[in-house]
C-alpha cells in the first residue's frame, strides 16, 4: 500500500443512502470502493475485494458489524486491515464493544465527508510512514517484535496481533521502562486527529496482556502504562 490512490475501501451499510455519498466521495478521492449491506455479505466481499479498509456500520439486519468485525479479525488476512465504525449509537458501551471486537476507529453519524476524508488520509500517512521505515527488530527478553513484517514472537511462539494491538506494543517496547500515559499513547499511537476515549488504550492492553502474558506490561496506577524488563 503506497499510494493514495491504491487503497481499497470497503463500506458496509444497511442505508443505500449512506453508502452512496460515502461510494460518491471515496472514488472522488481516488480509492477504489466495494459496498456490502450487512455483515455477512461484508464477509463474502471483503474475501473477494481484500480491502485495506472498511468502513462498517454496526446495527445492521442478518449479521451486525461486531459480529464481523470480529470474523473479519480471525482470519490472518484481515489482520492488519483498517476497520473503522460509523454508528448513528453514542454509548460508551457501544464504542468499547466495538474496540473489543477488533476496531482500529469510531465515529459517530450523522457522517460529515470532508472530516471523514480527511481521518482516513491521516491513516493513508501514518500507514505510508510506518511502511517506509528502516527496518526495526526490537528482542526483550523472549519477546521479538519485527515491525516490518508486523510479526510479534514469544519465543519461537507466533503471536498474531492486530494491527493497533501491534503498534501500542512495539511503542511500548520501543522504550522499555518508560511511562506513558493514556494521552501519550492515544496521540502516538491513534493519532492526534482521530477521537477515541481513554478507554480504548485500556482496552487494547488488555487484549495485548492476553496474548503475550500478563508480566510483561505493567500498570503504573494513577499514572499509565510501560513495557517492564524487571
Amino acid at each position: 500500500m503506497q499510494n493514495t490512490n491504491q487503497y481499497k475501501i470497503m463500506v458496509v451499510d444497511d442505508d443505500p443512502d449512506i453508502t452512496e455519498l460515502l461510494q460518491y466521495n471515496l472514488a472522488k478521492e481516488g480509492y477504489e470502493v466495494a459496498c456490502a449491506e450487512n455483515g455477512k455479505e461484508a464477509l463474502d466481499t471483503a474475501a473477494k475485494f481484500n480491502p485495506d479498509i472498511i468502513l462498517m456500520d454496526v446495527m445492521m439486519p442478518v449479521m451486525d458489524g461486531i459480529t464481523a468485525c470480529r470474523q473479519l479479525r480471525e482470519k490472518l488476512e484481515f489482520r492488519d486491515t483498517y476497520i473503522l465504525f460509523l454508528t448513528a449509537r453514542s454509548e460508551e458501551f457501544s464504542e468499547i464493544a466495538a474496540f473489543d471486537a477488533g476496531a482500529d476507529d469510531f465515529i459517530t453519524k450523522p457522517i460529515k465527508p470532508r472530516a471523514l476524508l480527511s481521518r482516513l488520509a491521516a491513516h493513508v500517512r501514518r500507514d505510508n510512514q510506518q511502511t517506509g521505515d528502516d527496518h526495526q527488530v526490537i528482542e526483550i527478553g523472549n519477546i521479538r517484535i519485527d515491525r516490518t513484517s508486523f510479526s510479534v514472537f514469544k519465543g519461537d511462539e507466533r503471536i498474531t496481533l492486530p494491527k493497533k494491538e501491534f503498534e501500542l506494543l512495539s511503542f511500548l517496547a520501543a522504550t522499555p521502562n518508560k511511562v506513558f500515559n493514556r494521552e501519550e499513547l492515544l496521540n502516538n499511537v491513534w493519532g492526534t486527529d482521530v477521537y477515541v476515549i481513554a478507554r480504548t488504550v485500556d482496552v487494547h492492553i488488555r487484549k495485548v496482556r492476553e496474548k503475550i502474558g500478563e508480566d510483561h506490561i505493567k500498570t503504573i496506577k494513577g499514572v499509565g502504562y510501560k513495557f517492564n524488563t524487571d
